[in-house]
């Protein structure tokens, strides 16, 4: 399996990966990464967080977003997008920290981005409109997603 996969040990990347996120030719929702920021830090100390350790109402949306930042961290490169590196992988690294899950959490979180991977790493070798197509649905669907958890539970 690649070592590109999110793995618990993964090291930490560059601040340059974000930027070329931001700047990426391909369409992406420009608000994506400020959703994603404002679900992580208004998750991450919110009144919301299971304070006991027991699973977060919003943790089915986590667990969908984790597989969302798994599939396109797959599939932007494969759809020319090699200036993003590892972007996706940081960003789920974000969110594993400002979230300080349950060593069982983590793992399930770990899994869902792993899964979203190879999924999608099982089924496209090469960029085909199907997977550009796919690729903006996921876009679409995360910015979503990270919308709704940081309006519902953001706490802010």
């Amino acid at each position: 399996m690649s070592t590109a996969i999110l793995t618990a040990r993964a090291a930490r990347g560059t601040s340059g990966a974000m930027s070329a996120f931001l700047t990426s030719p391909f369409p992406v929702p420009r608000f994506l990464h400020a959703l994603l920021l404002a679900a992580v830090l208004g998750l991450s100390g919110g009144p919301a967080r299971a304070a006991d350790g027991s699973t977060p109402p919003y943790e089915g949306d986590m667990l969908k977003l984790a597989e969302l930042l798994g599939g396109l961290h797959y599939l932007r490169p494969l759809c020319g997008m090699t200036a993003e590196g590892q972007s996706w992988r940081v960003q789920m690294q974000d969110l594993l920290e400002a979230e300080q899950p349950s060593d069982e959490r983590r793992s399930k979180l770990i899994a869902a981005f792993n899964q979203g991977y190879s999924s999608y790493a099982q089924v496209y070798r090469a960029c085909t409109p199907a997977a550009a197509a796919a690729v903006q649905r996921q876009l679409t669907e995360g910015a979503k997603l990270a919308h709704d958890i940081a309006v519902r539970f953001g706490g802010n």
